[in-house]
């Protein structure tokens, strides 16, 4: 679902984006993921792979950790002040550009170029995104944010819409291995359910009042749904056979159902969307042809979709 491969290391979907599309904030980082896991893939889920490391995702935290207490690693020197900062960095970077001048072409130490003024510019920026107190105690309650149930998953995605109206162009939120129910599957997805529910609700309605719903695409999903027959005495297996994902915004027909499984939910039969078709779809949404957004590595070029991927156009508005 990442990153359209599972079993090499590719660029994840959101640095394929970055790449295609640049940025809108040179003060911040094309790509975020807001409180993503550290087992099941980590860092392969966002990250730049072959890519140039400017596309490389910027983690604000991880799963196992409140949203309260997350914070962008190594964003600030304890030691040195900014303008000393500046100075070791102008150093560091002329020996780096020293480096590209007899290498000629060199795709990492470019990424590395970017990357490390992008560090330097975040430090303005980033803090301030990320404090939540200039926000209406309305907007805050749209999210649940002080409800005990939603409070951290509502900070997530008021942070996400934050970081999209600064520009930001693509944003992960992780909700971590909660969904995962093997047993007490009604207790278990009920509650995690009520924690996130209201929050994207919230976003949603946020995103349309601000006119930023129009071109931000919103997706929801995850890597596979639940069998429609029991595991033990109450839990689901996993079933990446026939499951759903939704999207809003973003070019995205409203009110509507694209596919349909068999009669016991268990196996998509009609409109069937392969992981290629999504993202195809996905980087279409985007302004971006999936066949034509390409990257030269290892002697030839690759793609997100690889050699598959078709549009679902019946859902585009």
């Amino acid at each position: 679902m990442h990153t359209g491969a599972s079993n090499l290391v590719r660029p994840s979907v959101g640095s394929w984006v970055t790449y295609g599309l640049g940025t809108e904030n040179e003060s911040l980082p094309g790509f975020v993921t807001i409180s993503p896991l550290r087992a099941h893939g980590g860092v392969q889920n966002y990250s730049n792979a072959f890519l140039p490391a400017a596309y490389q995702g910027t983690p604000i935290g991880s799963a196992d950790v409140p949203i309260t207490q997350a914070e962008i690693p190594f964003l600030k020197s304890l030691e040195l002040s900014s303008s000393r900062q500046r100075r070791q960095l102008d150093l560091i970077q002329r020996l780096n550009r020293e480096h590209l001048t007899r290498a000629q072409r060199d795709p990492n130490i470019e990424g590395l170029i970017e990357s490390f003024e992008l560090a330097f510019r975040m430090q303005s920026e980033a803090p301030g995104l990320m404090k939540l107190d200039d926000e209406s105690l309305a907007t805050k309650a749209l999210y649940g944010i002080g409800e005990k149930e939603t409070d951290d998953f509502g900070r997530q995605c008021l942070l996400a819409r934050r970081l999209a109206e600064a520009g930001v162009r693509y944003i992960q939120v992780s909700t971590g291995y909660k969904w995962d129910q093997h047993k007490d599957l009604v207790e278990g997805h009920s509650k995690i359910a009520r924690a996130t529910d209201r929050p994207i609700a919230g976003l949603l309605k946020d995103l349309k009042s601000r006119g930023l719903l129009d071109d931000t695409l919103v997706i929801w999903g995850a890597e596979f749904g639940r069998t429609p027959f029991a595991e033990g005495e109450n839990g689901r297996d996993h079933n990446p056979q026939g499951f759903t994902m939704w999207m809003a915004g973003g070019g995205v027909r409203g009110g509507m159902a694209y596919g349909e499984t068999d009669e016991y939910g268990h196996r998509a039969t009609t409109d069937k969307v392969h992981v290629h078709d999504l993202h195809a779809t996905v980087l279409h949404l985007l302004g971006l042809d999936h066949e034509r957004l390409t990257y030269r590595y290892s002697g030839r070029d690759f793609r997100l979709t690889d050699v598959h991927g078709e549009v679902a156009t019946r859902i585009l508005a």
